[in-house]
Order: structure tokens, then C-alpha cells, then sequence
């Protein structure tokens, strides 16, 4: 699977553990949802992301910024 192959690498370029790796991104995630503008026009950006939740997994935005840039769809 890409996603641990990617938390693996950037758990041993910052001296972390896979799971500190995870819990830091849900952290920024779950703070960009949760503060952001309530301006419509980020609420639209982020309703684009598919999730179960209010605010998506660290897997769930992955896959949708990967879908974004393998499919040139900025």
C-alpha cells in the first residue's frame, strides 16, 4: 500500500514513529476543518474531499490529493 510506504518515509525523515506521523497529520486535518473561514468558498473546497466523518482521515485526503494531481484535476 503507497499510504505505509509514505508514513514510513517521512516517520524516518522526522524521527518519528508511524503513528505520531498519523496522529500529527488527523491533528492539522482535524484544525484545518475545524478553523477555518467561514467564507463558503473553503467550506466548498472542502466538501470536495469524499469522507465518512466531518473531517477526513489522513487516508481519505491522501487519496483525494493524489487523485487531484495524477488526474490534473487542481
Amino acid at each position: 500500500m503507497i499510504n505505509r510506504k509514505m508514513y514510513r518515509k517521512i516517520a524516518k525523515e522526522e524521527g518519528a514513529t508511524v503513528a505520531e506521523v498519523k496522529r500529527e497529520m488527523q491533528l492539522a486535518l482535524e484544525s484545518a476543518y475545524s478553523n477555518s473561514k467561514n467564507d463558503g468558498v473553503t467550506k466548498s473546497y472542502q466538501n470536495q474531499v469524499p469522507r465518512r466523518d466531518e473531517v477526513p482521515t489522513p487516508e481519505e485526503f491522501i487519496r483525494f490529493a493524489v487523485g487531484k494531481v495524477k488526474y490534473g484535476r487542481l
